[in-house]
């Protein structure tokens, strides 16, 4: 039996959105979520400042000798996760990308948009992800400021309200962050009912076939500086 636990990492409480999904597939597995508020957000670092970043959550999440390591966030898989790779090549790394693949797939002929933050928008990697798929129903929406509203527990009502206006009559949203699940409501709001799409379930699916035996003892351990992203982080899951 491998008892050793996946682990996961976001800037905060996003990645809980991914790991709810993991976890209604692998309920016995062993968790460890390592939420890195304090240098939240982290769509405003530099390349070169968010390796680091990183490198050191991975440095600790490797004390917990993991068999997955998920970076569970968009911007942290677009900007560094292919250097991580390379400095760690014998660690089992997932990351996370928008959903655009999925517009393509399914929805060519609807009005989208893909909304993410300003480091995963700006990076060469989404952005040629973005073009590869990209339909002419298609529109990149940059949203800066939203994760860290998510993030900080503030109203993201009239920042969304200001920042959709335009959009209305939307069909489709692909949601670029791993926060953005977490205002749905709100962005139903503005644009009325829309079908979201966000690769939380595809990425479930991915370690699920990873893991040839649902086995364990079904623990989840919430590394946070912060009681209220810890209790934050279990409501999402459910927990």
């Amino acid at each position: 039996m491998d008892n050793r636990p996946i682990c996961f990492f976001d800037s905060g409480i996003g990645g809980a959105t991914i790991l709810r999904e993991v976890v209604k597939l692998l309920p016995n597995e062993g968790y460890i979520y390592y939420a890195d508020s304090i240098n939240n957000p982290y769509g405003e670092k530099s390349k070169e400042e968010l390796f680091g970043i990183v490198d050191n959550v991975v440095k600790n999440l490797l004390e917990y000798n993991p068999k997955i390591i998920v970076c569970a966030c968009n911007t942290a898989t677009a900007m560094v996760l292919t250097d991580i790779r390379a400095k760690y090549p014998d660690i089992v790394f997932i990351g996370t990308e928008p959903a655009v693949k999925v517009v393509f797939d399914n929805y060519k002929d609807k009005k989208s948009i893909v909304l993410t933050t300003k480091g995963t928008g700006e990076s060469e990697k989404f952005l040629e992800l973005f073009h590869k798929y990209e339909t002419d129903n298609c529109t990149l929406v940059p949203a800066p400021e939203l994760a860290n509203l998510i993030e900080n527990n503030k109203d993201t009502s009239f920042y969304l309200s200001n920042l959709l206006k335009e959009y209305v009559g939307t069909e489709v949203v692909v949601l670029g962050c791993t926060h953005f699940p977490l205002v749905e409501d709100e962005i139903k709001n503005v644009l009325g009912d829309v079908l979201f799409v966000d690769g939380s379930i595809g990425i479930a699916n991915r370690i699920n076939s990873l893991i040839k035996k649902n086995n364990g003892h079904g623990f989840i351990k919430i590394i946070s500086t912060d009681r209220d992203v810890e209790d934050r982080i279990l409501n999402i899951i459910g927990k």
